[in-house]
């Protein structure tokens, strides 16, 4: 994804031809964004099976991108979509380990949005941070009803939560709730617009369907599976029917409200789909691949008032041009600091840009390998894509495809307008068009990667005290063998993996610190009973191990914490048969007051 040069930025800090005139009310954005839906998974899209008929009449009436893009993974979209700028850049470089925390001094959508009067809100999944400075309600948004982390069944949240009945976080509060997590964000959005029908308003409504598990009642897959559909793909299509639905009674309460004509509603997803035999409209692989099978997504944006509708525009676009794009369909200007990668799509909405100069866009996921790099590497897993062609750089076995750079006779080039699935490399045809686009790709490689400073999360801050630490944002090489799937309810530390890591920190208030230790989730009653050994902790140049008594249920003690940055590292011993250590699955840090005096006691 970039601008119209490898490497360059966008400065644009005025409206260049606003589709909201002067004295108009300016439009409430509602940006609805789904969860490994892939871009064959709707009926518009020429599915033959599923049933969206909401979602394809919302297309029949909008102005459709045909090639858009996000990253193969989703944090790295959501970071790039409401920042309006290369997930790199934010800090965000995949979905877990540490790596899907967005740096706090970006600037967000819902940040620009608030300071031009809108009042704004996010229901479903955030995932760029659970911990402060990093949550969504320290990135612009004024309600907030969310799960933790990755997934409703992830660690970040209570064990055994399910995607019916789930415990939710209303503006910070655990709550739980009755129904289906679709439906819970849907209505919540609904009551806020009811709540504020003068407006202006932003909601982004992130879903976290059809994402695993993949949980929906028996009577809802009972449908596909009749159909002829295996299991798995039946329940992604029972989940997508019932967004479907709620998409409807979204778009119905906009028009009970008389707000569905100055409303701009977005949807997209945020990558393609996670696996299973789904009809994919014949793109190339999955989610975490950056052929477009991983990429492409559905991309349809409907504002009666300012746009005419059902027409299809072609340019390549991708998920940092949203922001942008919606500020200018707003009237909104952008601070003159705001460093954008994104291009205001409002011209091509418009019919306005005949002559839309080509561009490049980039495409890389990062993930730790077992060499124990966790950053970016130069021509690895990558792509690049202009409007007729495309390199793709991606190393085989699939086992090295984190890890190995991709030379300049192994990259891939495929003509996209002529070969949409990815399926005759003609690298060998065109080797000039090869060497420019690894160029481009290299100079924006050496611009996005020019600052790797990790993101921190802050101890001692008065606005999270205590704070849990979970695995969710262990860092390090090893941090991925300690992270256990989703959904799972054990925590039974002699089954983890060996590996431990560190959590990449920043003690904003020097003093005195109470850790515990404990393998138990935050529900303290489902604590589990430690075994005897000890439990060490390190962060800077403090040092401390302390004695675990058999049956506790966490160990507890007090450090006195310097301020600064560092890794966090704890682990405890005694509790594996084989006797490695493992890291707790929560570390809760709480800042009790000043420094103890050193004289105390004596």
């Amino acid at each position: 994804m970039g601008g119209a040069a490898a490497g360059a930025l966008t400065f644009w800090t005025g409206v260049e031809s606003t589709g909201c005139a002067a004295g108009k009310r300016r439009p409430n954005v509602i940006l609805v964004l789904t969860d490994d839906q892939g871009y064959g998974d709707l009926g518009c899209h020429g599915n033959p099976d599923i049933r969206t008929p909401r979602l394809d009449r919302f297309h029949a009436e909008s102005v459709r991108f045909t090639n858009f893009f996000s990253c193969p993974l989703c944090s790295p979209t959501r970071a790039s979509l409401l920042t309006g700028r290369y997930n790199y850049r934010t800090g965000v470089l995949d979905t877990w380990v540490g790596l899907a925390m967005m740096r706090p001094g970006e600037r967000t959508m819902a940040e620009l949005f608030r300071d031009a009067g809108y009042m704004t809100a996010i229901f479903g999944k955030w995932h760029l941070g659970d911990h402060y400075p990093l949550r969504p309600q320290e990135q612009g948004f004024e309600e907030c009803l969310v799960h933790k982390g990755a997934g409703i069944g992830g660690r970040s949240n209570p064990p055994g939560n399910l995607y019916y009945d789930p415990v939710l976080y209303h503006n910070e509060e655990a709550k739980k709730y009755q129904g289906y997590c679709t439906d819970i964000f849907f209505q919540a959005a609904l009551n806020f617009i009811e709540a504020h029908p003068a407006g202006p308003f932003f909601v982004y409504l992130a879903t976290n369907v059809p994402h695993v598990p993949l949980e929906i009642a028996a009577e809802e897959i009972v449908p596909y599976v009749n159909a002829g559909l295996d299991e798995t793909t039946a329940r992604h299509y029972a989940m997508l029917a019932n967004l479907d639905t709620n998409f409807g009674r979204l778009a119905d309460g906009l028009e009970r409200l008389g707000l569905a004509d100055d409303t701009i509603v977005i949807f997209m997803s945020d990558n393609g789909p996670a696996f299973g035999n789904r009809y994919n409209a014949g793109l190339r692989d999955h989610k975490g691949s950056v052929y477009d099978g991983g990429i492409k997504v559905p991309f349809f944006i409907r504002w009666p008032r300012g746009l005419s509708g059902g027409r299809d525009v072609d340019r390549i676009a991708a998920a940092f041009d949203v922001l942008p794009t919606v500020l200018n369909l707003c009237g909104i200007s952008l601070p003159p600091d705001v460093r954008l990668d994104g291009l205001s799509l409002m011209p091509l909405l418009t019919g306005s840009a005949p002559d839309w100069n080509d561009r490049t866009l980039f495409f890389q996921q990062c993930r730790p390998d077992r060499d124990g790099v966790d950053r970016p590497r130069l021509f690895t897993h990558a792509a690049a894509r202009n409007q007729r062609y495309k390199i793709v750089m991606s190393a085989r076995p699939s086992s090295e495809r984190f890890s190995r750079p991709v030379r300049f006779e192994e990259t891939e080039l495929y003509d996209m307008t002529a070969d949409p699935a990815e399926s005759a490399n003609i690298a060998a045809l065109n080797p000039d068009i090869v060497r420019r686009m690894r160029e481009e790709y290299e100079a924006w490689f050496r611009d996005v990667t020019s600052d790797m400073e990790p993101v921190r999360i802050h101890l001692g801050s008065p606005l999270q005290n205590p704070l849990v630490l979970n695995n969710q944002d262990l860092f390090g090489p090893e941090a991925a063998l300690n992270y256990s799937s989703y959904g799972r309810l054990s925590r039974n530390p002699e089954e983890e993996p060996e590996g431990t890591g560190v959590w990449n920190v920043r003690v904003v208030r020097p003093g005195r610190y109470q850790i515990a230790l404990r393998f138990g989730p935050v529900n303290k009653d489902a604590w589990v009973p430690l075994r005897k050994g000890r439990g060490v902790f390190r962060l800077g140049h403090v040092e401390t191990a302390v004695d675990v008594d058999g049956g506790a249920r966490e160990a507890r003690f007090d450090v006195d914490l310097a301020e600064g940055d560092g890794t966090l590292e704890t682990y405890l011993t005694g509790q594996r048969k084989d006797e490695r250590p493992v890291t707790p699955f929560f570390v809760e840090v709480e800042y009790l007051g000043p420094e103890t005096p050193a004289d105390e006691g004596k």
